[in-house]
């Protein structure tokens, strides 16, 4: 056993250690209760295994570029174009954002202004519709402005724009609220129909969405998951769109990491294939929170509407934000973050062998990607249940609708795995094995509880020497491999 002293217990003298020890105390002197809830986010970040597919751990420069001077700015419009004087510092790193975003993913423009991955999905719907129904529309009407339309015509325009069609993977199939679906604006913007997988592989049907969209004639076909477990056929999905006069658009918000590394490419590479593609900056890209729309490769008339976010959908952008960005970015372009990117992959091919070996389903029977589905019906619970006994024995994971789901997207009988923050530790795939020996533990004794009505859907029973036991065996896996060595004791 290593007689070295535990990085996490030791006060580190690194400048990012002593930069956030400072910062501390300066929030601590205002207000010292939001101190200590940073102190117990890190505390706690640094107890669990974290498998949430759709987070990270953004690097120590990118998260102190967030807490800079550029929150305090107000830059409306776009470089070189603001509403705003004084926008010279954020033209620059606004500029140089948009510059490395496109040097890293090899588009030819690139919009880093969306605050998230929802406002970059409304640029990128509106972006559609400007250059199908508004451009034309002004077109006919001999006018350059939509204030140059009399009321009647802007009425018209107004009803043909809330008339578009769209087509987007089913949410248990693993699509997304924000694809067109009506709890979301997306749904009350687009008239949508779901694509699904095929029963018995749980595979993406591309027959299915030839037929839909050959059937339902949609302006849009988008592309893209947050719970599907395998590589899709971009290329595919532009024949099928191309078709039928519709525009492709991609969001890779949590496999951007992976194109970015260069797993997906090709056939699989958004942006060689989409007209238009979507993306936060967190997930796999290991960024800061936020969103970013790319052009596709091939240039379509799309891209004169890409940055008509401001005063579309956005207000002042984040300046704070598209500095870290930038920051990612250039991390993204370095060697290293190829190997991650990979290896991110590996790791869940490892996790998800471990999980079969040990008797678990995975929904499509593996990955090709960075997440994983577990089907936790089979151990006799549902998700909610296996989410709340992981977590409770030092494993952070979401439970996730399956498809078909007879449990629906509450309680559902699945849940989601991802590999990116563990990764971002250092793990391998001989640390997997170990990982998905925890979980199957934990599934495999935990119970559900009784409730009035016969066995509750939400509580669960079981063992504390479960839990104890399983808790110790993945702190000995964080301590190997320690989250923000550098920082140390905080």
């Amino acid at each position: 056993m290593s007689s070295q002293p535990n990085p996490l217990s030791v006060e580190q003298n690194t400048p990012e250690a002593q930069a956030y020890r400072h910062a501390l105390d300066v929030i601590g002197a205002v207000e010292p209760r939001v101190a200590d809830a940073i102190r117990g986010e890190i505390t706690d970040q640094r107890s669990y295994l974290k498998l949430i597919a759709s987070e990270n751990y953004a690097s120590p420069a990118v998260l102190l570029t967030m807490g800079s001077w550029f929150s305090d700015k107000y830059a409306e419009g776009t470089v070189g174009h603001r509403f705003y004087a004084g926008c010279q510092n954020v033209d620059t790193v606004e500029q140089l954002a948009a510059d490395l975003a496109c040097e890293v993913f090899g588009a030819p423009y690139a919009y880093v202004q969306p605050h998230s991955g929802i406002d970059a999905n409304l640029v990128a719907f509106w972006a559609m519709l400007a250059a199908k129904v508004e451009a034309p529309y002004l077109v006919d009407q001999g006018v350059r402005h939509v204030n140059d339309l009399t009321e009647a015509d802007w009425e018209d325009l107004r009803a043909r724009l809330g008339g578009q069609r769209m087509i987007g993977m089913s949410l248990d199939a693993g699509g997304h609220l924000t694809h067109g679906f009506r709890p979301n604006i997306s749904g009350k913007m687009f008239h949508q129909r779901s694509y699904g997988v095929d029963p018995e592989t749980e595979m993406l049907d591309y027959d299915n969405v030839r037929a839909l969209a050959n059937e339902f004639k949609p302006m849009t076909i988008i592309a893209g998951y947050s719970a599907y477990p395998r590589k899709v056929d971009f290329a595919k999905m532009r024949e099928i769109a191309d078709e039928v006069g519709a525009y492709l658009m991609v969001d890779m918000a949590h496999f951007a990491g992976l194109v970015a590394g260069g797993v997906f490419d090709g056939d699989f590479d958004p942006i060689a294939n989409a007209h238009i593609v979507t993306t936060t900056t967190h997930k796999s890209l290991r960024g800061p929170r936020g969103g970013m729309v790319l052009a596709g490769r091939d240039g379509t008339e799309l891209n004169e509407f890409i940055d008509k976010g401001c005063p579309m959908v956005l207000g002042g952008p984040m300046a704070h934000v598209m500095a870290a960005k930038a920051v990612a970015f250039a991390e993204a372009k370095q060697p290293s973050f190829a190997d991650y990117a990979h290896q991110i992959v590996d790791n869940a091919a490892a996790l998800g062998e471990g999980l079969k070996r040990r008797g678990a389903r995975l929904v499509t029977g593996g990955t090709d990607n960075h997440l994983l589905l577990v089907d936790v019906a089979p151990f006799g619970l549902t998700g909610r249940q296996a989410e709340s006994a992981l977590n409770d024995s030092g494993v952070i994971v979401n439970r996730n609708s399956i498809p078909g789901d007879p449990n629906g997207a509450w309680y559902t009988s699945g849940v989601r795995l991802g590999t990116p923050a563990l990764t971002t530790l250092g793990m391998n795939p001989s640390d997997m094995d170990e990982v998905a020996d925890i979980i199957c533990d934990v599934l495999t004794h935990a119970e559900p509880a009784a409730a009035k009505s016969g066995p509750s859907k939400a509580k669960y029973l079981m063992g504390d020497d479960v839990s104890q036991r399983c808790k110790e065996r993945s702190s000995a896996l964080l301590q190997a491999n320690p989250l923000y060595p550098t920082i140390g004791k905080i």
